[in-house]
């Protein structure tokens, strides 16, 4: 009704619990809490409810007064249908909606560059995913776009999900001149407890952690980046995990540092991928010689390392890692072996491509180090493909095994099964009219000091098929050889075996009839290394 009169507006004030009925228009103010209310008035004067309606200041819990929400997706074209029926949505607060997700600036972290963020981090991971074993408490935590600086490990527990904005949006650095610090971040148990005391008070082992979207720097050159201890079911996708190292400082590995560690100091570290990921700027992009299991890195990229993944190649613990798969990854800039498979077993490598590796940062026609090296029995490389061409493999091959009962095939041409290599589908033009023996190609002692070459030479309609057998007691009158062929008609090819020098290249040689074409000869080798 019209307000046809002003009269002297009265008010109460005491604690909220004892907050009566107000009159229409009355005022009541609550001390203990305050808050303002003024009274409904009745019915007969027009108020739609008996009550007390509260008047919004400073102290007000805005949020909970405000309306509820029901998710309407709009967008449609259409109000979309959240409760069994269309007139009896679902409701929420607005309270209750935000806290669908929690993100790391809402316990204090900046993300500016500046502050350190150490304490703030790890208390939004102990509030989320400490306190209780109720897994209602554990939200995503975000991590908005930011150089989040930390000066101390950040300690991952179990069940936690962290999420960036993309591993160049949102980064957790670690400063330089860390010191005493270890790496940037570690897996911790469900009391952040690390190391040695992963377990101890009855808590909870890391597991069922997930990373993405996120980069882990360290400024620090005695840092690690990342250690995976006593982890078990983790998951990493589109991580960053970065040092400060540059191509002219990763010459040696006396740094001894790891873009990531895997550790099992009191579970056996397992399950976990690496997916999208990149491993740069330290001294080893995965090192370990503990009993790891199920390790899985796929579709991601090493670069600017002394070496890439090592496993097993210091004392190994426990039979050290089994089951790791390193496949459909990228390897460049790195200074030594792209891959160590050292006193493992049952581990694979398939499907990476190498480039700059194991040339000691000159170029790939400078090798110095095998690209892939096995030293334990059961171990595999499929389907790599290497930039080293065959021409400068034979002292530093690409895959080496060491005379381990390993299989590897190199550029889709070679399979080495322990000691036994092939190369096949070779092809080489023998030209018309060499009367003085030509190359066709060397085999390096230090390779194998027997092989049999397997071929067959077209030469116009002439066709000719066999066995070239070679053994070299390392001297220049020492090599011996046998061609054994079938031909239709005579093609006039020689074939030949020469060593030049003590310990020198073994040169298989042709010569050729003046017939006016020239000839083609398609062939494998075959050796025991």
């Amino acid at each position: 009704m019209a307000i046809v009169q002003i009269s002297q507006i009265t008010n109460r004030k005491g604690l909220a619990v004892d907050l009566p009925q107000l009159a229409g228009a009355e005022l009541g103010w609550s001390t203990d809490t305050r808050q303002l209310f003024i009274g409904n008035g009745t019915l007969a004067e027009g108020a739609p409810v008996i009550g007390n309606t509260e008047i919004l200041t400073e102290f007000s819990d805005i949020i909970n007064i405000g309306a509820a929400y029901t998710y309407k997706g709009s967008a449609a074209g259409y109000i979309v249908q959240t409760g069994p029926t269309p007139g009896d949505p679902v409701v929420q607060s607005l309270q209750s909606w935000l806290d669908q997700y929690a993100s790391v600036k809402d316990f204090g972290a900046t993300g500016d560059g500046l502050t350190d963020d150490t304490d703030a981090i790890n208390r939004a991971l102990f509030q989320l995913y400490c306190r209780q074993a109720n897994p209602q408490i554990r939200r995503s935590l975000f991590f908005p776009a930011g150089v989040y600086v930390v000066s101390d490990s950040i300690n991952i527990p179990p069940y936690a999900m962290l999420i960036g904005e993309g591993a160049d949006s949102s980064i957790i650095r670690l400063v330089d001149g860390a010191g005493a610090v270890q790496q940037v971040a570690q897996t911790a148990d469900s009391l952040q407890q690390t190391g040695v005391n992963i377990g101890s008070g009855g808590a909870t082992p890391p597991t069922e952690i997930t990373i993405a979207n996120l980069a882990f720097q360290s400024l620090d050159g005695d840092s690690d980046v990342f250690l995976l201890q006593s982890a078990t079911a983790c998951r990493f996708q589109n991580v960053s995990f970065i040092g400060p190292l540059t191509t002219s400082q990763v010459t040696s590995d006396a740094a001894a540092t790891h873009c990531v560690t895997l550790s099992s100091d009191v579970v056996v570290t397992s399950d976990a991928i690496f997916q999208g990921c990149a491993f740069t700027g330290t001294v080893w992009g995965f090192n370990t010689n503990d009993p790891v299991k199920g390790i899985n890195i796929d579709k991601s990229k090493f670069n600017i390392l002394y070496s890439g993944v090592i496993l097993g190649q210091g004392v190994v613990i426990s039979g050290g890692a089994t089951g790791v798969r390193v496949t459909n990854n990228t390897f460049d800039n790195i200074y030594a072996e792209g891959i160590i498979f050292g006193s493992v077993s049952l581990n694979a490598s398939g499907y990476n491509i190498f480039y700059d590796v194991g040339n000691d940062l000159q170029g790939t026609t400078n090798p110095s180090t095998a690209i892939i090296s096995f030293e334990g029995n059961n171990n595999v490389s499929i389907g790599d493909m290497f930039e080293r061409t065959d021409a400068y493999s034979t002292i530093h091959p690409r895959v080496d095994l060491n005379n381990t009962l390993s299989i590897a095939t190199t550029n889709g041409s070679q399979l080495s099964l322990g000691d036994y290599t092939i190369k096949s589908g070779i092809v080489a033009t023998l030209a018309d009219n060499q009367p003085t023996a030509q190359t066709i190609f060397t085999v390096s002692p230090l390779l194998t000091r027997a092989f049999t070459v397997n071929y067959t030479t077209l030469r116009g309609e002439g066709y000719r098929t066999g066995s070239l057998i070679v053994t070299s007691m390392g001297t220049s009158t020492a090599v011996q050889y046998m061609d054994d062929y079938v031909e239709n008609t005579d093609i006039g090819i020689g074939l030949s075996v020469v060593q030049l020098a003590e310990g020198s290249d073994m040169s298989v040689q042709y010569t050729s009839t003046a017939s006016g074409s020239s000839a083609q000869m398609t062939y494998s080798i075959t050796y025991l290394s």
